[in-house]
């Protein structure tokens, strides 16, 4: 069991997870959690459906109400992170005061890749990661009228169909020749491409924007790279997020596309561990180094790191499991299907409701289901247990899935 204070850099699911699963184990000493923002720890995946459409204030979005750490004696800290010093074990803040640590965990996540073209900075060019971005798009999503939303992944879809729901004209712009290339197969693509564009929304495919017109400050269109034109008052950019390194890298521990740590969450000094979005994991499970982004992965390395802290140490090797909420239609994913050589679909797309399963030399690695939730939990029970089942007992609507969990 570790000694001296647990100091938690970061305050999103990781963060927040940590400290409670601490107390929850029995730990009883200083837990504090240093939060950059100035509100309660919260969910965030909300963020880009939900409370963008309007419903509810930042209180429904909190993990707890402030009463919860009062009473598990978790320290709310709001202040950043500037500087580790590894030899005296010390956390310095950007308020000029420092904290002793017995461990440190860094749960220091992601941030938005920025644009890097002709007018990004307009004020009228808005990204959305935290909750004064929803704040302030939900704001701006009742004045404005058309929006382009740049980048085709699953926080631009979201975004997308938000704000078509709430009646804005909708361009979605991706250089990729299919949406979520790099998230999901060519056939859930083709579903949702279908989807959006019946809802009204023009995908864009294959092509860059390469500068936002403006008149006086203000987004009147942006301009692509096959020449045309676009005209718009809002611009949403959503381009993929880099993990925040430099805390760590500051500190002299080893980084590359995240937070180096082994197969325990431990980084190069035992003191310290990073998990979440930030980290680069061993994983024994698929056989290399993995940085996922995703609310399961933070909060079972969470919940990992805290049993580790409590004398209760072990290998992490939690299966991914993903979602995103698309208008109408929820995705699902089970497992990870990067590296697949074969799809069977299950179901009918023309009924919204099918699953793609992904096969790698013959072995089931993920499921991606859309609206058909009983795959996806047949999919997370299944690779729990480490058991597969044949492509074409997944291509039979009779096959029972549940006679393969007995």
């Amino acid at each position: 069991m570790t000694q001296g204070p647990v100091l938690i850099v970061g305050a999103g699911h990781a963060g927040f997870q940590v400290a409670a699963s601490l107390r929850q184990h029995g730990f009883g000493g200083r837990i504090a959690l240093i939060n950059d923002e100035a509100h309660l720890p919260y969910q965030r995946p909300p963020l880009s459906k939900a409370y963008l459409k309007g419903t509810g204030g930042p209180d429904s979005l909190m993990f707890r109400p402030d009463k919860f750490y009062r009473d598990q004696n978790i320290e709310l800290i709001t202040d950043r992170a500037i500087a580790i010093d590894r030899g005296a074990r010390k956390l310095d803040l950007a308020s000029a005061s420092s904290l002793d640590y017995g461990h440190l965990v860094l749960a220091t996540g992601a941030r938005n890749r920025l644009l890097d073209i002709p007018n990004a900075n307009l004020p009228d060019v808005r990204y959305l990661r935290i909750l004064d971005d929803s704040e302030d798009l939900r704001r701006r999503i009742a004045s404005s009228k058309h929006v382009v939303v740049i980048g085709a992944g699953f926080i631009g879809l979201e975004f997308a169909a938000t704000a078509r729901i709430k009646g804005l004209e909708v361009d979605v712009v991706e250089l990729a020749s299919r949406v979520m290339a790099r998230a999901v197969t060519a056939e859930v693509s083709e579903y949702f491409q279908g989807r959006h564009r019946a809802a009204g929304i023009r995908i864009h495919l294959g092509v860059q924007v390469t500068g936002i017109e403006a008149d006086g400050g203000k987004v009147t269109g942006v301009s692509f790279s096959d020449g045309r034109h676009i005209a718009a008052d809002l611009v949403v950019v959503g381009v993929g997020v880099l993990p925040n390194v430099e805390l760590a890298a500051d500190a002299g521990l080893p980084v590359a596309s995240g937070i180096i740590v082994n197969e325990q969450l431990l980084t190069a000094d035992p003191n310290i561990s990073a998990i979440g979005d930030c980290a680069l994991f061993e994983s024994p499970r698929f056989g290399g180094s993995l940085r996922l982004e995703s609310v399961q992965n933070a909060t079972d390395h969470a919940r990992c790191v805290a049993a580790r802290l409590t004398g209760d140490a072990k290998t992490y090797d939690g299966q991914p499991w993903f979602w995103s909420d698309q208008g109408d239609d929820k995705l699902q994913i089970a497992g990870l299907t990067t590296g697949y050589d074969q799809v069977v679909m299950r179901g009918d797309p023309a009924q919204k409701a099918f699953s793609a399963f992904c096969y790698k030399a013959g072995r089931l690695v993920g499921i991606e289901s859309i609206n058909r939730a009983g795959d996806h939990m047949f999919g997370r029970r299944l690779f729990g247990m480490d058991r597969s089942i044949e492509p074409a007992q997944a291509a039979d609507p009779g096959f029972d899935l549940k006679s393969a969990l007995a």
